[in-house]
């Protein structure tokens, strides 16, 4: 026994710590995944002991339903707009990156959106949007671009461009430490080298210092993307769907058919199609990933 120990530690002793963590990850990622694929093939209104099978019925009836494709339309919107984030949070992080008088004060501003709650940036933004006393209307009927207020939370084409404003701003905020972070790693001997080979501007920025931030780059995006697709805080608290279910994504559907509705089989293959969806994405950045790794 003591041989087979000696022989194989190296092998076993990352399986013994890898075990609590794997177990963990199976009780409560894996089982509910496996759970909640299993009740999309049911009509159950989490109520009853009773599931009735209905095979595909509940995919059928998506692939069918008018919010379903708003849902879906609005995600899209979502993740287009939340791609703006990682380069928005580098010019900042560039920015901030640099030694001056009062910087620290200047970076705890830009780092305030990021601890504060969706719920509170949802309440902050939906004052902000208000057309009776809101500072968006103020400001623009102020400087004489508009006469009458604007209702941008009530409008069925820009709800979902105003609620996507308001994520954008801990967003970026988000991407903005994971650069900083990246800039404190950055090797002082590669820009130093480049400066005396007369490399300065876009340049060291995109031969130098890119390069070393594609960890950051990596994880801001695939943060930045899931993020857009599993919104649901903000919509929940600024318009619940509304006006006429045009703010809608698929977690909110999702929820308002399943808890609101008493619909788990169909909430469960709304959740099923999300899931496939950010599996197929996380798939695809992890195989580019390793490619580029690979190459270098």
């Amino acid at each position: 026994m003591r041989d087979f120990w000696e022989n194989h530690q190296l092998k076993i002793v990352p399986w013994m710590l890898l075990t609590p963590a794997l177990i963990m990850f199976s009780i409560y990622v894996i089982y509910p995944i496996i759970q909640s694929l299993s009740l999309s093939f049911f009509e159950w209104d989490g109520l009853a002991d009773e599931k009735t099978y209905i095979g595909f019925g509940n995919y059928l009836e998506l692939f069918d339903d008018d919010v379903f494709w708003t849902s879906l339309k609005n995600n899209l919107i979502w993740v287009i707009f939340y791609l703006f984030s990682p380069p928005i949070g580098l010019a900042i992080a560039l920015f901030l990156n640099q030694k001056g008088l009062g910087m620290r004060l200047v970076k705890s501003l830009f780092f305030f959106p990021f601890v504060i709650s969706q719920i509170v940036v949802g309440l902050m933004f939906t004052w902000f949007y208000d057309p009776s006393f809101g500072l968006l209307n103020t400001v623009l009927q102020g400087i004489g671009l508009i006469e009458e207020p604007i209702a941008a939370l009530s409008s069925e084409r820009g709800v979902t461009y105003a609620i996507v404003f308001a994520g954008l701003w801990p967003q970026i905020a988000y991407c903005m430490i994971l650069y900083l972070t990246g800039l404190n790693g950055i090797s002082k001997g590669q820009i130093e080298a480049a400066s005396l080979d007369g490399c300065s501007g876009w340049r060291m920025l995109w031969h130098v210092i890119l390069p070393q931030l594609r960890p950051a780059t990596f994880i801001a995006i695939v943060v930045t993307v899931i993020g857009s697709l599993r919104s649901f805080d903000l919509i929940a608290i600024m318009t619940a769907g509304g006006p006429y279910n045009s703010s809608s994504v698929l977690a909110f559907f999702m929820y308002e058919q399943s808890i609101t509705n008493y619909r788990m089989g169909y909430g469960a293959a709304i959740a099923t199609i999300l899931f496939l969806i950010m599996s197929v994405y996380i798939a695809y950045f992890l195989t580019r990933m390793l490619q580029q790794e690979r190459i270098r």
